[in-house]
């Protein structure tokens, strides 16, 4: 599995990351903007990420800003809806506008800070990132 955690925040993104890097190449970004340009770098070189774990407060481009130029981007790449990354949204924001605006723009799961690692962990493994006992 290859990963891409996008958060701001030093602890949250430290704790994710080590999640997830258990699993397989994980990498960071701190902003929008940043994840654009990793998530950009992937397709060009044909490794394409599996995981996005994605915040939505952020400086520089908010995840949902983010999220809705990652699918755009593998729309122009002929990426069909479903088929593309497998982005959880991973934020504070708990609040029915902010999640059902992350479904809109197409994520695959929306999970709360603090982050709980089992029910992180198994939402990874009903996307088949990872192997059901692991």
């Amino acid at each position: 599995m290859k990963a891409l955690v996008v958060e701001d925040d030093f602890v949250s993104r430290r704790l994710v990351q080590r999640l997830v890097a258990k699993f397989g190449d994980c990498d960071i970004a701190i902003n929008g903007v940043e994840a654009i340009e990793a998530f950009e770098t992937a397709q060009k070189s044909g490794t394409p990420y599996d995981l996005i774990c994605l915040d939505i407060m952020m400086p520089k481009m908010n995840g949902h800003e983010t999220l809705k130029k990652i699918r755009e981007i593998e729309a122009q790449n002929g990426v069909t809806p479903g088929d593309g990354a497998k982005v959880i949204m991973v934020s504070a924001l708990d609040d029915a506008r902010n999640v059902m605006q992350s479904f809109k723009e197409q994520c695959e799961a929306y999970i709360t800070k603090p982050v709980d690692t089992q029910k992180f962990l198994n939402k990874i493994r009903e996307m088949g990132l990872i192997a059901k006992g692991s």
